[in-house]
């Protein structure tokens, strides 16, 4: 039994909403259960020094956590100087899996920055953040084909990533925070809207696991992120 009662394969109850911020050129909010992320796209007419002239555009990521997102308070990473490794390992998975989603050379240019700001954190941070930075892009790209700046849609498929892993001996998905700190192994799954993988990212916390267990894991996050990628289609219509 799963500490919040949901079947092995049960998704947390899930949401994106869309125009929650003024100035951005995408934004959304997105609710996996109790992790609640606002991803942001600003678009700059202008790419990183090592594509100038390229004809290729770039898509990046930041990543931070509120101070109050946990249940004690974390000190700001900008009060230290320095980012932790955690965050930009994070922030470098998230520009990776969104880039794979786009054509850069249809982009042109210039470059999309995917801010995601984790305002609630109960498992899963990276993972919704991903899947809402790909709504805060598409919307982005969609202001950009209205105006023209653009003539090629530039984004080739959806981009969505869900957890899974073994608690207490069982292969499950979308692990919240008490079945993560406890799962035997946890792993993070990129995967595009056709169902091809982009990244995955897994390790024995507790216990090795076996090929059979993770083509388990697998099977479950080719369902959760289908899941998601309608969820995702529904939130840019």
């Amino acid at each position: 039994m799963r500490p919040s009662g949901r079947d092995l394969s049960e998704l947390r109850p899930i949401s994106i909403d869309t125009d929650v911020t003024k100035h951005a050129e995408g934004a959304c909010l997105i609710r996996m259960g109790d992790t609640h992320v606002l991803c942001t796209a600003s678009v700059e007419a202008r790419t990183p020094p090592f594509l100038r002239n390229t004809g290729l555009g770039w898509v990046t990521a930041e990543y931070g956590m509120l101070p109050r997102a946990t249940t004690t308070r974390n000190r700001r990473e900008a009060a230290s100087g320095k980012q932790t490794g955690r965050t930009v390992e994070i922030q470098r998975l998230i520009g990776r899996a969104l880039r794979a989603g786009v054509d850069r050379s249809a982009l042109g240019e210039r470059q999309i920055t995917i801010d995601c700001d984790v305002l609630q954190a109960d498992g899963g941070t990276r993972c919704a953040a991903v899947t809402g930075g790909w709504v805060a892009l598409r919307l982005a790209v969609n202001q950009m084909l209205r105006a023209g700046d653009v003539i090629t849609d530039p984004i080739t498929d959806h981009v969505a990533a869900i957890s899974c892993g073994i608690y207490a001996g069982q292969p499950i998905i979308d692990l919240d925070y008490a079945e993560d700190s406890e799962a035997g192994t946890d792993g993070n799954f990129v995967i595009n809207g056709a169902g091809r993988l982009i990244e995955v990212q897994m390790s024995a916390e507790g216990a090795t696991f076996s090929r059979a267990e993770m083509d388990d894991l697998i099977d479950k996050a080719m369902e959760g992120t289908a899941q998601l990628v309608a969820i995702q289609e529904a939130a840019v219509k």
